[in-house]
């Protein structure tokens, strides 16, 4: 029995590629670093951990990478989560006040014990996750079953969830000096631990979409609504389930970006990453009228992300500036992903192929 020829790979199936424009995109600012930033590529090792400028796109970016591939699924169905920054603050306040709960007495006291910690650390993370889940439930219930629009209804969390934060913490930041949290956010094997849980999440997400039937429901359901119910699929479970992971998501890296600045800052911790993300997931093909997606390209718009601000800061642009940097970079997404240009590219090897 002679096996089936696999079909030759063309160019324009490297340009259908949803990481195609993804990696173009980050190797472009890459060499732009190279030519431009001296050093940027210098890696050092510090008492067996990395560090440098490409390492530091790794550590920083994982907070939009978890964040990203959560919100691919949402965007998928054709929907958005503007609420995950303010999930973040949530789950760093809980994690923050079950490690150090001085701050529901109105008082802060400064913990110089690295081994202190009100709570176990288990106890700590699973009720951190345990709220952010929440919350992503209850989006999830606004969206799917309350058929209120995906826009009001995450606002709704987006606004009230920093309130919610500062409430948990009583307004304050509290402190957190507990060893082993720090290194959810440091380095760890070498790497930067935050990379090995986007490494971990990326895979069971993609096993789940890509190796279930899930991945076709969620499609499904993104491209046409109406469609996947008359076809037996249970459109608002699916809806309720991709919101809730979002969530999931989110509260994981709110505890990576407190683990890094060692308090519950309710008031900085994810703010404007909703946007990052966003912008990761439409840089990584994913439509937002929903349908088809990729959570690896995701995670590589996210690093697009992260390197641009990497980049910025490298040649001295002051924070204030990066959103007007960020809004170049959505300028050059949009044209980038735009029917003409696809057509130029793809032009381009076909002459190469008649040549």
């Amino acid at each position: 029995m002679k096996h089936a020829k696999k079909a030759p790979i063309t160019w324009r199936k490297i340009t259908d590629s949803r990481l195609f424009f993804p990696l173009v995109i980050l190797s472009l600012i890459l060499l732009f670093d190279l030519i431009f930033i001296p050093g940027f590529f210098t890696i050092e090792n510090r008492d067996g951990n990395l560090y440098g400028s490409l390492i530091d796109i790794l550590r920083n970016g994982s907070t939009v990478s978890l964040l990203a591939i959560g919100m691919t699924l949402v965007i998928a169905t054709g929907g958005v989560d503007l609420s995950v920054g303010a999930v973040m603050a949530i789950s760093a306040s809980v994690a923050g006040i079950l490690m150090n709960p001085s701050a529901l007495w109105n008082e802060v006291f400064f913990v110089t014990d690295p081994t202190y910690t009100f709570q176990p650390l288990w106890v700590v993370i699973l009720a951190a996750l345990f709220v952010a889940i929440l919350c992503g439930l209850w989006n999830g219930v606004l969206v799917a079953y309350m058929k209120i629009q995906p826009m009001v209804a995450t606002l709704v969390l987006m606004i009230a969830g920093r309130g919610i934060a500062q409430l948990i913490t009583n307004g304050l930041r509290v402190q957190i000096t507990y060893r082993p949290f720090s290194y959810i956010g440091q380095g760890w094997f070498i790497m930067p631990f935050s990379l090995y849980l986007v490494i971990f999440i990326l895979i069971v997400s993609w096993l789940l979409t890509r190796k279930t039937a899930i991945g076709m429901f969620i499609e499904s359901v993104g491209i046409n609504f109406r469609s996947s119910f008359f076809s037996g699929i249970k459109a608002q479970n699916i809806k309720l389930a991709v919101y809730t992971f979002c969530g999931f998501c989110a509260g994981i890296a709110g505890l990576v970006a407190c683990s890094n600045v060692k308090t519950s800052d309710a008031n900085n911790i994810g703010l404007f990453t909703e946007l990052d993300a966003i912008l990761a997931v439409v840089i990584g093909g994913t439509s937002m009228a929903g349908g088809r997606f990729s959570l690896v390209a995701s995670v590589v718009g996210a690093l697009v992300m992260q390197a641009v601000t990497q980049s910025m800061y490298a040649l001295g642009v002051p924070a204030f500036a990066l959103m007007a940097i960020k809004a170049v970079v959505v300028i050059i997404v949009i044209l980038l992903f735009s029917e003409q240009v696809r057509g130029l590219i793809r032009g381009i090897g076909a002459r190469k192929k008649e040549a």
